[in-house]
């Protein structure tokens, strides 16, 4: 979502009506950074693709995963947190040329919408239709978010920064508490903490692959950033907020990681490999993601917010902004492309990984994913243009 300005008063933190900003464009620097993590994102998706028959462990096993394997995975664990913190932003920014109303309004069909498009899409897109397995993945996760924080946004500003500290730096206390299927507590808490399975009555089972709580909080602090992207903010008085943040979350990951006795899985030394050593120090908890995960992955995601904005010139910027300006089309389309390519393969090659289809070596991943991203741009270039120029279709923006 970017910032685009509506007519008419608007409604803003104290619920006092004042006059709308005149309209102005998009954001460049926050399309651009979705834009680079929807292309980090193809190559893990691509890997799942090709080269799901070989079992990769979450966190990484430092000790034996491949290390151009652990590097990729490293890459794109970037994507989620990246994600949903910009949607917090966007909403921000939506919210200031919106009313509350309209604002909590749109939090919550896109947040459904979100929602219905893993669970009847997506699940079934990738493990089929008779398939007895729900999986609740990222876009359900984003969605729900999107509905809590549409509850919360009456909080004064700070409250809501307050939340998100809390439970981005305090989830991990939560760890130890575990509840068995058949406990009354076991479904609220595996949707929310636990990642966990849910068998439902009527034969269908419910993967809680990301449980929002950590989540909640990610989405809440995107939202907190948000004042520094008003208009009244200078550029460069952004900038040099973001990258101070920037740089105070890695350092802190770094020391709290040293440390070693909270945020994540302890890391531990691999002898006679340095090299292993260093991957068990960032091989980190994604499923729910823990304090350090977040803390070295939105740390690094501002840090290149910051370059996509200094570097707005480049020709590569703008690129990537048009192409961050449809996000959930992009999703859609190179997951149904990935899916019609595998199965496609399958059916004129036949099984050659047990019962799947894949390649043999990661370096072919690495081929099909080079390959897909021209193919992949132009009709998303398309789509964000279409959205732009046909505003009076409202559906449109909900891809």
């Amino acid at each position: 979502m970017g910032a685009t300005a509506a007519a008419g008063p608007i409604t803003i933190g104290t619920g006092l009506a004042r006059p709308a900003a005149a309209a102005r464009p998009r954001l460049q620097g926050i399309d651009a950074l979705r834009g680079l993590v929807m292309i980090v994102m193809l190559l893990d998706h691509v890997r799942e693709t090709w080269f799901v028959h070989v079992p990769v462990a979450d966190p990484i096993d430092a000790q034996s995963a491949p290390v151009a394997l652990f590097l990729a995975r490293l890459l794109v664990s970037i994507c989620a947190p990246v994600f949903v913190a910009l949607t917090g932003l966007g909403v921000y920014l939506y919210r200031a040329n919106h009313t509350l109303a309209e604002t909590t309004h749109y939090l919550v069909t896109r947040g459904l919408v979100l929602m219905a498009f893993d669970v009847f899409y997506l699940s079934e897109l990738y493990w089929g239709i008779a398939a007895p397995t729900l999986w609740l993945q990222v876009i359900w996760c984003i969605g729900v978010c999107m509905i809590v924080l549409a509850a919360l946004i009456r909080l004064p500003h700070r409250a809501l920064i307050a939340i998100g500290l809390i439970i981005v730096f305090g989830h991990n206390l939560l760890d130890p508490i575990r509840f068995a299927p058949g406990d009354p507590l076991f479904v609220p808490w595996a949707l929310l903490h636990q990642r966990d399975a849910i068998a439902l009555p009527i034969g269908l089972t419910l993967k809680t692959s990301y449980p929002v709580l950590a989540w909640i909080g990610v989405i809440l602090l995107g939202y907190g950033i948000g004042p520094w992207f008003l208009p009244q903010v200078a550029p460069q008085e952004r900038q040099r907020r973001l990258l101070r943040l920037g740089i105070a979350m890695l350092a802190l990951f770094l020391v709290v990681r040293g440390i070693n006795v909270y945020g994540d899985t302890p890391w531990f030394v691999v002898e006679g490999s340095a090299g292993r050593t260093a991957m068990s120090f960032f091989a980190l908890t994604k499923y729910p993601p823990s304090l350090l995960f977040l803390l070295l992955t939105l740390g690094t995601g501002v840090l290149l917010l910051v370059a996509c904005e200094r570097f707005r010139d480049a020709r590569i910027v703008p690129a990537l902004a048009v192409f961050g300006a449809a996000p959930m089309f992009f999703y859609l389309l190179h997951l149904t492309i990935l899916r019609i390519l595998y199965h496609s393969a399958l059916a004129i090659y036949g099984p050659n990984q047990g019962t799947l289809f894949g390649v043999d070596d990661y370096h072919w991943v690495l081929l099909w994913y080079v390959a897909l991203i021209v193919p992949l741009y132009f009709p998303t270039v398309w789509f964000s243009r279409l959205k732009k120029r046909r505003r009076d279709i409202a559906w449109l923006k909900y891809l």
